[in-house]
């Protein structure tokens, strides 16, 4: 099976590139950068031209093609015409191309909770896309995410370590993050699992966390205490309802209320109760062959960020105090 990678240079696509390419699979990734996509072509990817927001671009990275990953997608602050562009209609193209060239599996990922966040643009045309999808004739698994690990360390690690605030709501939000590097194992997994055609697959890590929990264990690692302002989430929402009135404030108003997204109110959280989450994700990890002691823990991944940092900071230190032995002499 040959595989198509669209967004292999972003955090989630370039460890689906090289989970596919550890497990054999002959794997092409449209780029439309191939300097700053050199490094997949140094794993071993096919690079090929290719540009959502130039449909035309598109169907010739299909030809040999039996399978679509996609792990594009703009962000709530991007502007508009982006969204429109390349979360829309390049997006169409995508499903289009794919369809004329029959392929086995068109692999899709979208948040959790799009279809209760329609107000948001890019919810809304990830809805849309996935609606599309789905109701096309193409073989599809969709995977719907909450967040990836790699994003708390720039939204708590790296705010407590140069002393920054941290803005956070009133409301306990419990999310199940995950390793970008477990997501893409289940992705490359769900290739060869018959029963994953035509399924929405909701993925998460296997402890939910509610924002302060994340705090304390960052302040504990860093050793630090952290700056900690807290917003009413009402406030939040009064604030992207007035942006919206402007053109200019609609991209700040869509990134706010994106912040809703990952602030869903506790008692109406899907991991609630507890062993109801459990049980599913054991069901989940059962089908996918996968056991939960080889998912990477929140914790585990936050003490390696922290030792290596902390070694790259004696490193330096180290570097400093020998220049100046190097002046003094």
């Amino acid at each position: 099976m040959s595989l198509l990678i669209v967004g292999g240079t972003g955090t989630l696509g370039r460890q689906i590139v090289l989970q596919a390419l550890t497990k054999g699979y002959p794997v092409r990734c449209l780029v439309r950068n191939f300097n700053k996509a050199n490094f997949l072509k140094e794993w071993g990817a096919e690079l090929i031209y290719g540009d959502l927001s130039k449909p035309e671009t598109i169907p010739p990275c299909f030809q040999g093609i039996t399978a679509v990953i996609d792990a594009s997608t703009s962000r709530p602050s991007d502007y508009l015409d982006s969204i429109k562009t390349v979360d829309w209609e390049g997006k169409l193209a995508l499903i289009a191309a794919a369809k004329v060239a029959k392929v086995k599996r068109f692999i899709f990922f979208t948040p959790t909770s799009v279809e209760k966040f329609s107000e948001i643009r890019l919810m809304k045309t990830k809805q849309k896309i996935e609606r599309i999808l789905k109701e096309s004739t193409i073989p599809y698994t969709i995977f719907t995410l909450t967040g990836f690990y790699q994003g708390l360390i720039e939204q708590y690690a790296i705010p407590i370590l140069e002393n920054l605030p941290i803005w956070v709501t009133n409301e306990n939000a419990l999310i199940a993050y995950m390793d970008t590097q477990d997501i893409a194992k289940f992705c490359v997994k769900s290739l060869q699992l018959p029963k994953m055609t035509n399924r929405s697959v909701f993925l998460g890590g296997p402890i939910a966390w509610v924002s302060s929990d994340i705090i304390k264990l960052c302040e504990k690692l860093a050793g630090q205490s952290a700056k900690v302002n807290q917003i009413p989430l009402f406030v939040l929402r009064l604030i992207a309802q007035f942006l919206d009135f402007f053109e200019w404030g609609q991209n700040i108003s869509d990134r706010l209320a994106f912040l809703e997204v990952l602030n869903v109110d506790e008692k109406k959280c899907p991991y609630k109760p507890k062993f109801v989450y459990e049980l599913y994700l054991f069901i989940l990890y059962k089908d996918f062959k996968v056991k939960v002691d080889d998912i990477t823990f929140l914790e585990d991944y936050f003490l390696e960020y922290f030792i290596r940092l902390l070694k790259r900071l004696r490193d330096i230190n180290f570097e400093d105090i020998q220049k100046q032995k190097n002046l003094i002499i």
